[in-house]
């Protein structure tokens, strides 16, 4: 009987440090999981918002999937208010961006400036703002710009279309140069607005901005570095 107490009794205390080893790592991992989650803020109107697209179609929940797919740890939230201005999205910065630092935050505005033809002048002092004042606060930017259609004159188009690379470039920004690339004008990509990109849409602009979003995060130092790496070492190639 002493011996197989004692063999019940020592079977038991290796038990109960597996359990205990167990759950600390479980606990260790998803600590470590949210620790070095990377938040990205994407600050937009309707087609940040996932205008007539079902919640998980938006445009922020098929970036934060296609990040996570190629090793990017990331929350994105979604800052997209439908209708909004330039204007808009200036006076909800500070919402926008929380109490915390975000570590990347996408500025995708302008597109409702135009449509409602707004003076040029305004949006680029809107737009400068914006950025400029993430600047200042130390965020890291990526720049989304838009197009201005021809139909608003060369005159608007060639002003219109020159604020985002001037803007990005006076604040030391990241730039995407236009953010429905390869989805603007494609019937088949779009709802039957012909503005608003359908869920298909949506993956094309992803598929085609995370180079640039994933350079921004690496380049800002928010990816660590291949030592020490946040994000997956496929990131960083696909950085470039």
């Amino acid at each position: 009987m002493g011996v197989e107490a004692a063999t019940i009794k020592n079977w038991a205390f290796h038990f109960s440090v597996a359990i205990v080893l167990t759950f600390g790592g479980l606990l260790g991992s998803s600590w470590a999981q949210e620790k070095t989650s990377l938040r990205i803020v994407a600050l937009g109107d309707s087609l940040t918002a996932g205008y007539g697209l079902a919640t998980n179609e938006a445009f922020p929940v098929q970036l934060q999937a296609a990040l996570e797919k190629a090793g990017v740890p990331a929350v994105v939230e979604n800052a997209g208010v439908s209708g909004d201005t330039t204007r808009g999205g200036l006076s909800r910065l500070d919402w926008a961006l929380g109490a915390s630092t975000p570590n990347l935050v996408i500025v995708a505005l302008g597109g409702n400036d135009f449509l409602r033809g707004l003076p040029v002048q305004s949006t680029r002092s809107n737009m400068d703002q914006i950025v400029g004042g993430l600047a200042q606060r130390g965020v890291p930017t990526l720049v989304a710009g838009m197009l201005a259609p021809p139909s608003m004159g060369a005159e608007y188009e060639a002003a219109f279309n020159a604020i985002y690379p001037d803007v990005a470039k006076a604040n030391g920004a990241f730039l995407y140069p236009f953010f429905l690339d390869g989805v603007a004008f494609e019937r088949e990509l779009n709802q039957r607005d012909g503005i608003h990109p359908t869920a298909q849409g949506v993956g094309v602009m992803v598929e085609r901005i995370m180079p640039a979003v994933i350079e921004a995060l690496v380049e800002a130092g928010a990816c660590g570095t291949l030592e020490q790496p946040v994000c997956d070492p496929a990131a960083f190639e696909l950085a470039g």
